[in-house]
């Protein structure tokens, strides 16, 4: 002992008191997933705070020379196997009010370690350097640098006072509301009710989108008086907290902290009153154990669990499904598996990583490849391990799976609502992971794995000329409209519709049972996308003027996989994105060569290339005649009314006449219409879709491509998912010309048959709520990857997949 402290006093040098602003790693090893639990337990640098396991940490001694570690060793603590789970409250799980995971508590051990000998020392002693004492104690005393970042994106979703409960205006109609028999005031709606606290009206809530629910009385009268807070009833009990408060003008859950106050002014004794209705939290949790719940999660099912290299669950961090379900298929395909795997080992990656390794992709991405593809950590949890005989596993057993915090960290920098806790979009997600990596490995296609997905695209262009253009564009995912009209079962589904119909008139829920879907074939949205489609307001260089033509698209080059992305989001009544409750019929394999680009033809005579004055005709606004012509019928200048209707974006006559009245005396009314500069995006409905969960660059650009009207702005998002893509990063390379040129050159490009080999698909109401599921394709069978459970599926849902991943065949 005495050796190892005048090894320790000779290196005190190397050892530092951490700052308050210092990053401390110690709930996981920067290169590995090793934790204090793991054999060897974690070794922290207490010159850099960085944490390492048993087998890396000499790699950081051998590249830093900072021989003091703090080494943690946690082992479990025995605990009554008969404690009771939590019932969740939220969406969610691994966090406070979530699906409790029943995670058990551990005793922890410390010691000095000097590198490269090992020489230890124990934790606490009176014998150790101050400086050692002092550095050590702040380390175990702070919070570490993975749970702040946890608690910080957790922060922002919790339920806020509303800004309009303090200064509540109430009307005293002579309301008394009784402790039951409640009814909706404008129809007989007894359930799903909600109490206006402005004026004492009980109506009915929104109507779900299977037109279950209520008949949306309460959200029509908060627009017709703009009241604007309500509270269910049925929900209100002596803990008011627990109530469910909603505000609509801020279009969230809320808390009223005098919300007592409120309901005494309506004779409601919340004392005396019993739950007898769910929040709207609690109904999504209610709404996610339905048919499609279990059919995804294949729960209910005796899913054999799977073990060993490429079966590594994910723990959930808290609504990071549509992470970890995304990135168990990106680590499926060979081009990434061999970037960050085969050709790649942990310890080039951190030879190569700056000294913060944790903030570097290329070392996540490599940390995390091993941590799934290596087998090491794809084992039975100990607690099930420990009462399995050595013969057999049981049905149930369960891998801990691994946390893919600092990957979640790395990656979700650049982009604000993936840092945040919430529920994303799954689709958003892998767009820009696949844009982050094309960035990292910039300047070395040939190491580029985002590029086995990225293909080509031509819109082939006819104006009414006859002549033709063409444009041509890269994308990472094909996106299908879902032609409803195309179903297969058309006569069952409008039989449904009439006996919802039925219920709902006299009153009654459906059974999961009696739902019908509609089930339309793949080929149908494929044949969708390549069906011709018109464009209004298209200027044809031939003509020199606005025409209407028509545009077909066709692939230029095949993927090595290909991503279909089903459209089942569409905007719906109140702006609320809605999905669509339907069954995608996909075969295992697929051909598209109908959808091959044949190039120009024989014969066929190519636009004229635009000249700068084409640009200024192509991009110079349009009145619509119509509006013209009833300014003009009035007595109004044509140019007048032209400008009127053009600054109004076409909306109608009566805001044309309001403009015009208010711009007759500008000193430029005379002037020839001239293109706009720029158009100036109104703040307020930039707002009004941040609101919707829009990011503001893509409101803001979707604002600008529909001249500011709010409905074809939200049209224009879903259909365009690409544009989730910061347009500075440039990733779809697009060139419009009558002459088309080869912009897919390095492309991989091959035949056009796919195999299935992976589906994402999404239980909720909407991408922001609800949960991930992938099932892949593998050693061929199809297996489950639902987070940390991984298993062999029994039922595949392969029609209900959100994302669609097929690998091309080999020729």
């Amino acid at each position: 002992m005495t050796d190892a402290m005048d090894l320790l006093r000779s290196n005190l040098l190397r050892v530092r008191i951490p700052e308050p602003t210092n990053r401390i790693y110690k709930q996981e090893c920067c290169l590995s997933f090793d934790t204090p639990r793991s054999e060897g337990g974690l070794y922290i640098d207490l010159n850099t705070f960085l944490a390492f396991g048993k087998d890396f940490v000499v790699w950081n001694y051998e590249r830093t020379g900072n021989p003091v570690y703090l080494h943690i060793k946690q082992r479990k603590k025995l605990v009554p196997e008969d404690r009771p789970s939590k019932k969740p409250t939220l969406l969610a799980i691994g966090v406070d009010g979530g699906f409790d995971n029943n995670e058990p508590e551990y005793d922890e051990t410390y010691n000095i370690v000097i590198l490269p000998n090992y020489a230890t020392l124990p934790f606490p002693s009176v014998e150790l350097p101050e400086k050692v004492r002092l550095a050590v104690d702040a380390v175990l005393l702070a919070e570490s640098t993975e749970r702040k970042e946890q608690l910080a994106a957790w922060t922002a979703d919790k339920k806020q006072i509303s800004s309009y409960a303090m200064n509540l205006q109430q009307i005293d109609n002579g309301v008394t509301v009784p402790p039951s028999g409640w009814k909706c005031s404008k129809c007989d709606k007894t359930e799903n009710l909600w109490l206006n606290l402005t004026d004492g009206m009980i109506l009915c809530g929104r109507r779900n989108w299977d037109g279950t629910g209520g008949n949306n009385h309460a959200v029509e009268h908060y627009k017709e008086t703009g009241y604007p807070l309500s509270v269910k009833l049925g929900t209100i009990t002596a803990d008011l907290e627990a109530a469910d408060v909603y505000s609509y003008p801020e279009d969230d859950s809320v808390l009223d902290p005098i919300l007592g106050q409120h309901l005494a002014f309506f004779g409601i004794d919340f004392s005396s009153l019993q739950k007898t209705q769910m929040t709207t939290a609690e109904r999504e949790l209610d709404q996610n154990t339905n048919f499609d719940w279990n059919r995804i999660q294949e729960s209910g099912q005796e899913v054999e669990p799977v073990f060993g290299p490429g079966y590594t669950g994910l723990v959930n961090l808290g609504n990071s499904c549509y992470l970890a379900a995304t990135m168990q298929v990106v680590f499926s395909t060979h081009s990434f598996c061999e970037r960050y795997y085969t050709k790649q080992s942990l310890k080039s990656a951190f030879e190569t990583a700056p000294a913060d390794p944790t903030v570097d992709l290329n070392m996540q991405l490599t940390k995390l490849a091993h941590g799934l593809l290596s087998g090491k950590y794809s084992i039975p949890s100990p607690d099930k391990f420990e009462k399995m005989n050595s013969s057999s596993l049981p049905i149930n057993a369960k891998q801990e799976g691994i946390p893919p915090r600092m990957f979640k960290a790395v990656i979700a920098a650049s982009h604000p609502e993936f840092s945040t806790m919430r529920q994303q979009d799954a689709l958003e997600f892998f767009l820009h992971f696949l844009d982050q990596v094309e960035r990292q490995n910039s300047g070395s296609s040939g190491s580029d794995p985002a590029r086995s997905f990225k293909f080509g695209i031509e819109d082939r262009i006819v104006c009414s000329s006859g002549k033709v253009a063409y444009n041509r564009r890269h994308d990472y995912i094909l996106s299908l409209n879902i032609p409803l009209h195309e179903a297969t079962n058309k006569y069952e589904v409008e039989a449904f519709q009439k006996l919802k119909a039925q219920k709902m008139s006299e009153g009654k829920e459906l059974g999961s049972d009696e739902i019908i879907r509609p089930r339309v074939p793949l080929e149908a949205c494929l044949a969708s996308f390549s069906s011709p489609e018109e464009i209004h307001d298209f200027y044809s260089t031939a003509l020199q003027t606005k025409t209407t033509a028509t545009k077909t698209a066709r692939l230029t080059s095949f993927p090595d996989y290909l991503v279909l992305h089903m459209r089942k989001f569409i905007m719906g009544e109140g702006w609320v994105p809605k999905k669509l409750d339907v069954y995608i019929d996909v075969p295992d394999i697929i051909d598209l060569s109908q959808m091959c680009s044949k190039g120009p033809q024989t014969g066929e005579e190519l636009l004229p290339e635009a000249g700068p004055e084409d640009e200024f005709q192509s991009n110079k606004p349009l009145a619509d005649e119509d509006i013209v012509a009833q300014l003009v019928s009035m007595g109004f200048n044509h140019l007048h009314c032209q400008k009127a209707a053009i600054n109004t974006s076409n909306v109608g006559v009566e805001e044309a006449m309001n403009w015009l009245l208010s711009h007759m005396d500008d000193p430029d009314i005379d002037n020839p219409i001239s293109q706009k500069a720029e158009f100036v995006v109104d703040q307020a409905k930039v707002d009004m879709m941040l609101q919707f969960g829009f990011q503001e660059a893509i409101a803001k650009k979707a604002l600008k491509a529909s001249g500011g009207d709010i409905e074809k702005a939200t049209d224009w998002i879903f259909n365009n998912p690409e544009a989730s893509i910061s347009s500075e990063a440039d990733c779809f390379d697009a060139t419009t010309s009558s002459t088309p040129t080869n912009l897919d050159g390095g492309l991989p490009d091959g035949g056009e048959r796919y195999r299935l080999m992976g589906v994402i698909s999404h239980i909720g109401t909407s991408t922001q709520c609800g949960h991930y599921v992938a099932h892949i394709f593998k050693d061929g069978r199809w297996v489950i990857f639902n987070d940390d459970k991984v298993g062999v599926s029994v039922n595949p849902p392969k029609d209900m997949g959100y994302l669609y991943f097929f690998e091309r065949l080999k020729e």
